[in-house]
């Protein structure tokens, strides 16, 4: 006898099968998707994984198992396997910090940011309040001329004469922000591409070589040794890079000064706002750095741009700039990359790969030299061709002394235990006396999003969004609390 409604043996079953996939493969890949999706068993607990990582755009997958036991007596404390999740993986976040690869991610990563660089203005997590009171300040270290650019606002007048190339001497326009010839060269060919290039690519040496002349400075300032100062006094600093609309690189940075163990205790009493201000100045101005072996480059030295501001921290007591603007102001660039200057975020494969990039002439020309110089012998070590995306730039987006303030691991650290306290499990993850082994095998199992899954993953995001949003409008509607009558 033939089982009902079986579409391999009921022939009435199996055209009804068969008429639904047809309609299937009739709609669009995303509505196809969908349909997918929804017929996938533990559907909901998929769901409570992608609201876990706050709409990850790009969750890694990982399968594996988690262990703990009492080392003494050998006692099961807590185990988790990802057999008993959706597909048996598990999603985690991605982490990517620059909102166009993952908005969830990027705006995580400059929470943690502005934390981490307002520790180290204001105290807490760990560094004593008493820092308030150390000598700070906010700093923007610029890079030289490569040749004149179009900028925002009343651009260069416009000159008699034309250069070698014919091109002319200003512009005499008044350019808004978003219009696209900001940061383009007058002359392109007049422009030193390669200068441009080679500063990038030595960015982060040039960093360092303004760390350590802000000792030698201070050294000469206090009238000791520039190995003897660094046991009166240390310099604690975090600073972000952000591209200008010219595609070069500058800094925006917080300096303290600290005594020799750190922020604990305050430096020196001679080691003043002031001096600081004074010596950023002299320490920038000096800094000249060999370029690498260059035919082009032998008699020329590689400094910072003659445009240094620098701006001093009092502690919300009047100053000019607050503690939260500054936090937030380099947090907000830790989202940003080289898109913000016209480029694009992903690697260089091939000449041909930049033939067919969406961009301007300038940054073209800027990719395609770096790739050029990458080829010769003599740069190798810059690794220009892994770069050139980057325009040539290898350091990190921010870096900070150990001193400073927490690390990004421990501000994680922080919120999973927030995370456990709220739901109740605190007791489930703390281990006994600190007397517990846990024994992990993870594996890394995929990546991304089908297009359904990155349509809901979207709309959590955006969900997400909106109620921190609502509770923020919230929270200022209701204003400090009342006192009771």
């Amino acid at each position: 006898m033939t089982p009902p409604g079986n579409p391999w043996t009921d022939p009435t079953a199996r055209r009804a099968h068969l008429n639904q996939e047809a309609r299937l493969r009739t709609l669009p890949d995303i509505d196809r998707d969908l349909v997918r999706l929804g017929q996938t068993p533990d559907l909901n607990r998929w769901i409570e994984q992608i609201r876990a990582t706050g709409g990850c755009a790009n969750p890694i997958y990982l399968t594996g198992h988690s262990t703990t036991r009492d080392t003494a007596t050998g006692q099961l404390l807590r185990h988790y396997s990802t057999a008993t999740e959706p597909g048996g993986r598990l999603a985690i976040r991605c982490r990517n910090r620059r909102a166009t690869r993952c908005a969830p991610c990027s705006r995580e990563h400059s929470g943690d940011t502005f934390h981490l660089v307002r520790a180290g203005l204001t105290g807490g997590k760990g560094v004593p309040d008493s820092v308030r009171t150390h000598p700070r300040l906010f700093i923007t270290l610029t890079a030289p001329s490569f040749g004149a650019v179009h900028r925002a606002g009343q651009c260069h007048p416009v000159r008699r004469g034309r250069c070698e190339h014919g091109g002319r001497h200003g512009c005499g326009l008044e350019h808004p922000d978003t219009d696209p010839l900001v940061g383009q060269p007058l002359c392109p060919a007049c422009y030193d591409y390669v200068g441009h290039v080679l500063w990038n690519a030595a960015a982060p040496a040039l960093w360092k070589a303004f760390r350590d002349n802000l000792y030698h400075h201070l050294a000469t300032r206090a009238g000791v040794g520039r190995t003897a100062v660094r046991k009166l006094v240390r310099v604690s600093a975090a600073k972000v890079a952000e591209y200008q609309k010219r595609g070069a690189i500058h800094f925006h940075a917080v300096i303290r000064l600290d005594s020799p163990d750190g922020p604990n205790s305050p430096p020196p009493t001679w080691a003043t706002t002031n001096l600081l201000l004074e010596t950023v100045r002299t320490a920038a101005a000096v800094v000249a750095l060999a370029p690498p072996d260059s035919a082009a480059y032998a008699d020329t030295r590689l400094g910072f741009g003659t445009q240094l501001d620098a701006h001093p921290l009092t502690g919300g007591d009047g100053g000019r700039i607050t503690d939260e603007a500054v936090a937030a102001y380099v947090a907000k660039y830790t989202s940003k990359s080289v898109e913000a200057a016209g480029a694009v975020d992903r690697r260089i494969d091939s000449l041909a790969d930049i033939r067919a990039l969406r961009v301007t002439p300038h940054v073209r020309a800027l990719i395609a030299t770096a790739w050029r110089l990458g080829a010769l012998p003599e740069l190798e070590h810059l690794r220009l061709r892994a770069w050139a995306h980057m325009l040539g730039y290898r350091g990190h987006c921010l870096t900070k002394t150990r001193a400073y303030s927490t690390t990004y691991g421990q501000l994680r650290a922080d919120r999973a235990e927030h995370a456990r306290t709220l739901a109740g499990t605190r007791e489930l993850f703390a281990d006994r006396d600190d007397a517990a082994t846990t024994e992990t095998a993870w594996r890394f199992a995929g990546t991304g999003h089908t297009p359904a899954e990155a349509l809901i993953a979207a709309g959590i995001a955006e969900d997400i969004a909106t109620n921190r949003e609502t509770a923020r409008e919230e929270l200022a509607c209701s204003g400090p609390p009342q006192e009771p009558r």
